[in-house]
């Protein structure tokens, strides 16, 4: 095991500067984010860049590969860092990594425009590493990947599919440049999804929860989607929207 120390206090320094990464600011100003949970932090164990382990006395951590650093922490300082009522005890540091997006290999690609919810996010980004999608790309104004409750919607999938944050506009551009069409979803004058045929490359929009993907970026589409709504609801979360077009279109 590479060292073994014990903080107490939640005054600590150290702890103040892991409460920090509770925020998109302190998260971007130290380029690392953290991970909680057992199963979170096996992930990140085997996939992601990991500076060190905190962990609360008395639990099990036996799992721990012996050449990570490990903090052993206060069941306090353990809910002073966590994002939910009722933390486990286990928690990872992590470096921020976004490997890139290469379409030319990368063929099955999900977008988000000005997506808010973190839960929505989450949820999205792990139905889309579920149904074999290749990444996701972060349209301008979406929410934060590294947000603690993105990372536990998406309960470890975004440490298997590749992201990217940048214009959708020069994204759309490039992405239909390589000949793959580009799905918008809209309630108005759009097609229903099941007139799009499953292909082996394509890309989908979904966009905020609110407004809806914006009109200008569905001029630039190869076509736009809407799935029925056979009830009395005005539309459908836009993560359940997303699984169905998601698997739909995917061949």
């Amino acid at each position: 095991m590479k060292s073994l120390e014990h903080i107490q206090s939640t005054k600590n320094a150290r702890v103040k500067e892991w409460k920090k990464l509770l925020t998109k600011k302190g998260r971007d100003q130290h380029n690392l984010y953290i991970v909680e949970g057992f199963h979170l932090v096996e992930e990140a164990i085997k996939k992601a860049t990991v500076e060190e382990i905190m962990i609360e006395e008395g639990l099990d951590r036996t799992s721990i590969p012996e050449n990570f650093s490990i903090t052993i922490i206060s069941s306090e300082i353990s809910r002073h860092i966590s994002d939910t009522e009722t933390p486990q005890g286990i928690f990872a540091i992590c470096r921020k990594s976004q490997p890139g997006i290469d379409l030319s290999t990368h063929k099955r690609l999900l977008l988000f425009d000005r997506v808010q919810d973190p839960g929505n996010i989450g949820t999205m980004i792990r139905t889309a590493e579920a149904a074999g999608m290749d990444a996701v790309i972060f349209g301008e104004g979406s929410g934060d990947l590294y947000n603690p409750k993105v990372i536990r919607s998406a309960q470890g999938s975004h440490f298997h599919i590749n992201t990217a944050i940048g214009n959708l506009h020069e994204w759309v551009e490039k992405i239909k440049e390589e000949g793959m069409p580009v799905y918008g979803t809209a309630l108005e004058g759009a097609s229903p999804y099941t007139d799009a045929a499953a292909t082996d490359a394509f890309a989908l929009i979904v966009g905020n929860e609110g407004a809806g993907v914006a009109p200008d970026l569905l001029t630039k589409t190869t076509k736009n989607l809407y799935i029925p709504i056979y009830g009395q609801s005005e539309s459908l979360n836009v993560a359940i929207a997303a699984g169905i077009l998601l698997y739909h279109l995917r061949k």
